[in-house]
């Protein structure tokens, strides 16, 4: 009875084992297709935010663009307020 119940036992445990190694063998092609799949999506998003970049850039020339005449129009008008200034210090100490 002990021998017929070792092999018993043996053989559930080899069926397990088959078992497990098959659940194994099934979940790692689902993690594979999955896989897959999650690397196409992260290709599609990185083509859309290089598509992105480029109205960000387009975006920041601009701005450099419109801060560089802002700073230009500023200093003009600096430029010619000093001037208007300059001129009534020098005739007051004309006087």
């Amino acid at each position: 009875m002990m021998v017929d119940l070792n092999q018993l036992l043996g053989l559930i445990l080899y069926i397990t084992a088959i078992i497990l190694v098959i659940v194994f063998i099934v979940v790692g092609i689902k993690l594979i297709k999955t896989l897959k799949k999650v690397d196409n999506v992260i290709d599609d998003v990185n083509e859309k935010m290089d598509k992105v970049d480029g109205v960000f850039d387009i975006i920041d020339k601009t701005a450099d663009y419109a801060s560089g005449i802002s700073d230009k129009i500023i200093s003009g008008i600096s430029s010619f307020i000093g001037l208007l200034l300059g001129k009534k210090k020098g005739k007051s100490d004309d006087e």
